[in-house]
C-alpha cells in the first residue's frame, strides 16, 4: 500500500510561527493546478503498482481551492489510482473558509476527513500567530462540517505559546473536548528561523515559556486527553478508538508515498527519496517545460536505520526489536540497544514483546532519546 500527498501553497495571510512553504499570490493558482495535474501524469509510475490508500491535501491552505480546482484535480488523480479504493482522503482547512457553503461542497468530492487549524481558542494568542481566524469562527467551522456530513474530523492545538497560562491551556483543551473531534493533533510552538515570532522573540518583544510550564502544558495534554477516551498513539497525536491518521501513520511506518507540489517530498520506502524544489515559480516552469526542479537522494544504512529510530519510536507501537535486526543488521542492533541502555536503567525507555518503546515518563524528552540513539557515519 502507498500513500499520496499534496501540497496546495496558497495563503491569505502567512502565521506568525509557519515555516512550511506557502505563498500569498493566488493569481497563481490556475497555472499551479494544472502543473500539479501535469505532474501527477509525469509520476504515475514512482509507487511502482502500490495500491493507493490515502491521499492528503496539505499546504499552505488547501481550503483556499474552490470546486472548479478541486474537479480538475481529482480527475488527474483518477489517472493514477481509483479514487473508490482510497480509506482516507483528508484535506487541511482554515476555520474561516469552512463556510456552511464550502463544507457542503467538500462533502460532495471524494473527502471522507478534514483537519481543521485551530491552533487555540483564546482570542489575544490568534492575534499574535496572525490567525485570521476568531474562536467563535473555529467552534461553527466544526459544527458545519457536520451539518455537511463528515463523521472524521481532526483539529490541531498548539501549546507553549507566548504569554499562555496553564488556565489558557486548560480552557482550550476544554473548548476542544466540547466540539468532540475524532482525532487532535496538539504540537508545542517551535521558534522557526526567519518566522515572525523567531523576530520577535529575538527583538525580545516576546518570552519563550520555561521548560517547567512546557512540561505541566504537555502532561495536562495527556491526562485530559487520555482521560476523555482518546488514545495517544504519536507524541503529539490523540484519536478516539479506531481513529488513527492513516496518511501520518503510514510515515512513520516506512511505508512508500508519492508527494507532488513545491517542497512536497516523495520515498519509495526502500532506500531512494526525492523532493521538488521550494519555489512556486520555478515548480510550475518547470512542470510547464517538462523539466521538474527536483532533486534525489540516495539513503545509506545508517541513514535508513536512523529513520526508522525516529519514525518507529515516536509511536505507540515502537520500534520491533526483530525487524531492527533483519533490516539494519547485528551491529546497528547492539549499538541501539547499547545507547537504549542508560534509558532502560531510569524507566524513561522499555522493551515488551520483542519491542522497544518509549514509556511516558520518557514521551517529553523523546527527541533527546531519539537523538542518542542515532548513528554517526
Amino acid at each position: 500500500m502507498a500513500g499520496i500527498y499534496l501540497h496546495i501553497p496558497f495563503c491569505k495571510t502567512r502565521c506568525a510561527y509557519c515555516d512550511f512553504y506557502s505563498t500569498t499570490l493566488p493569481e497563481w493558482k490556475e497555472r499551479y493546478v494544472k502543473a500539479l495535474c501535469k505532474e501527477l501524469e509525469m509520476r504515475k509510475g514512482f509507487l511502482a503498482g502500490e495500491k493507493v490508500e490515502t491521499l492528503y491535501f496539505g499546504g499552505g491552505t488547501p481550503s483556499q481551492l474552490d470546486r472548479k480546482e478541486w474537479e480538475e484535480i481529482f480527475a488527474a488523480l483518477s489517472h493514477l489510482c481509483p479514487i473508490g479504493q482510497c480509506k482516507e482522503i483528508t484535506v487541511e482547512a482554515n476555520p474561516d473558509d469552512l463556510t456552511p457553503g464550502y463544507a457542503a461542497m467538500l462533502a460532495t468530492l471524494p473527502f471522507n476527513r478534514i483537519s481543521i487549524g485551530i491552533q487555540t481558542f483564546h482570542e489575544p494568542l490568534l492575534k499574535l500567530l496572525n490567525r485570521r481566524h476568531t474562536a467563535k469562527q473555529a467552534i461553527e467551522a466544526v459544527n458545519n462540517c457536520r451539518e455537511a456530513g463528515f463523521t472524521n474530523l481532526s483539529i490541531d492545538l498548539m501549546y507553549g505559546l507566548p504569554g499562555e497560562t496553564e488556565e489558557i491551556w486548560a480552557n482550550d483543551l476544554k473548548q476542544a473536548l466540547k466540539l468532540q473531534p475524532e482525532h487532535i493533533s496538539a504540537y508545542h510552538l517551535t521558534y522557526e528561523e526567519g518566522t515572525t515570532l523567531w523576530k520577535m522573540r529575538c527583538e525580545r518583544k516576546i518570552k519563550e515559556v520555561s521548560e517547567e510550564s512546557s512540561l505541566a502544558f504537555y502532561n495536562m495534554l495527556v491526562a485530559r486527553l487520555e482521560e476523555a477516551g482518546y488514545i495517544h498513539y504519536e507524541i503529539s497525536n490523540f484519536c478516539l478508538p479506531g481513529r488513527f491518521s492513516r496518511h501520518n501513520s503510514n510515515y512513520w511506518k516506512g511505508i512508500p508515498y508519492l508527494g507532488c507540489g513545491p517542497s512536497a517530498h516523495s520515498y519509495d520506502g526502500q532506500s531512494h527519496r526525492q523532493w521538488n524544489t521550494a519555489s512556486l515559480a520555478a515548480y510550475v516552469e518547470g512542470m510547464e517545460n517538462g523539466t521538474p526542479n527536483e532533486e534525489k537522494e540516495y539513503l545509506g544504512l545508517n541513514t535508513r536505520y536512523n529513520e526508522f529510530v525516529i519514525t518507529s519510536l515516536r509511536t505507540m507501537w515502537g520500534m520491533p526489536l526483530g525487524k531492527l535486526k533483519e533490516a539494519y543488521g547485528q551491529k546497528l542492533h547492539d549499538y541501539c540497544m547499547a545507547c537504549a541502555h542508560p534509558y532502560l536503567k531510569n524507566g524513561k525507555l522499555a522493551v515488551a514483546d520483542g519491542t522497544l518503546r518509549i514509556t511516558p515518563k520518557g514521551v517529553f524528552i523523546s527527541d533527546r532519546i531519539m537523538s542518542d540513539l542515532l548513528a554517526v557515519d
